[in-house]
């Protein structure tokens, strides 16, 4: 029981310092583009033939000059009909390029590898990344730009699920929530991780440690890439803004789901020692909750629900109001129930000793 309460005591106590950065300790990035130089969009596409339209819609539709803006399209071994509706696409796009990507080069596979390619057709400065099915806004590039002094060599948006489905509406929260703590934490000027598909590299930070190519292989190939760039001594910058909040269609499928959440529970064990404590910390609260209940009332263990719950409601409406978005009350406790039941089955898949399906590949 005295281990039980020691949590509880620690956990909430953090909680509370959480909350208080995110109410007084916001960081706003918006300095003044004094130009606006050309820059590169790079996706990497593997059996995209259903989002890839909507993602260069998009693209297409950025307030950017479109003649300074040079889009590649990695087509990663498609097996669909990706590289035709591409090609159809930009067959009036002069600044639009698709290259087929065969071949693996240096320590890249997957998509770093695509990621790698791309890089060296590229012919600007300035590194855009999204993936083939986000839709990024229409401000992205001068928003993205507007957070890169001179020693920053990462700058990363927010990015969310769209959707009408109450599934998909949970997993919108639940990524909000979860880099709502992550905003919070890069704020105070510690570095957390970036985000693949809204991400902008400094060409000269992406060349100093190799390119994708040149850093050790991951699943998780933002991450590693942001670990490297920071340990050459470059800054980053994490926005949380709607100028750059960028829509993710959902996982088709609850397989694609679990997959993909796995996927990034492998990345999270390269997280910094202070994120992986918060992260530990969350999903350890029901497994001490429930034994504590042998310990003590009805009356206390709704307490000790009710106040996370409360705070955990608090934190998420801050932050969906940073955003301009809105939910119904309910939903912050439906979300609790989601958090419980997908936090579970999780944890289970994460340890099964099977691999990691992703884009048709396992790892």
């Amino acid at each position: 029981m005295t281990i039980s309460v020691i949590y509880f005591i620690v956990y909430f106590s953090i909680f509370l310092v959480l909350l208080y950065l995110l109410v007084f300790n916001r960081k706003r990035y918006s300095l003044k583009l004094t130009h606006q130089p050309r820059i590169s969009i790079l996706i990497a596409a593997r059996n995209e033939e259903h989002t890839i339209i909507r993602c260069l819609s998009a693209i297409e539709a950025l307030t950017y000059p479109k003649e300074k803006i040079e889009v590649l399209i990695g087509n990663d071994a498609s097996t669909d009909n990706t590289l035709a509706i591409v090609e159809d696409y930009i067959k009036d796009k002069p600044n639009y390029k698709c290259i087929t990507i065969t071949e693996n080069i240096g320590n890249a596979r997957g998509k770093a590898n695509v990621l790698a390619q791309l890089a060296h057709h590229a012919t600007t400065d300035y590194y855009f990344y999204t993936d083939a099915d986000i839709a990024v806004p229409a401000n992205w590039v001068q928003k993205m730009l507007s957070a890169l002094t001179e020693k920053v060599g990462v700058v990363t948006g927010i990015t969310t699920i769209t959707g009408n489905h109450f599934f998909h509406k949970m997993q919108a929260l639940d990524w909000l929530y979860a880099l709502g703590l992550v905003q919070v934490v890069s704020d105070k000027g510690l570095p957390v991780t970036t985000m693949g598909n809204n991400m902008l590299l400094r060409r000269e930070a992406y060349e100093s440690v190799g390119g994708f190519e040149g850093i050790k292989f991951s699943i998780t190939e933002d991450i590693a890439i942001f670990n490297e760039i920071l340990r050459k001594g470059w800054d980053f910058r994490n926005i949380y803004s709607r100028d750059v909040l960028a829509l993710s269609l959902p996982a088709a499928n609850f397989v694609q789901y679990i997959n993909q959440r796995k996927r990034w529970m492998s990345g999270s064990m390269h997280l910094p020692l202070y994120m992986a404590v918060i992260f530990i910390l969350h999903a350890a609260y029901y497994p001490v909750l429930i034994p504590f209940f042998a310990y003590t009332s009805v009356g206390v263990m709704g307490s000790i629900f009710f106040l996370k719950l409360f705070l955990q409601s608090i934190f998420l409406h801050i932050c969906l109001r940073r955003l301009n978005l809105a939910v119904p009350w309910l939903y912050y406790v439906l979300f609790e129930l989601y958090l419980v039941v997908s936090s579970v089955m999780l944890i289970i898949y994460f340890f099964m000793p099977v691999k990691t399906v992703w884009k048709g590949r396992k790892y």
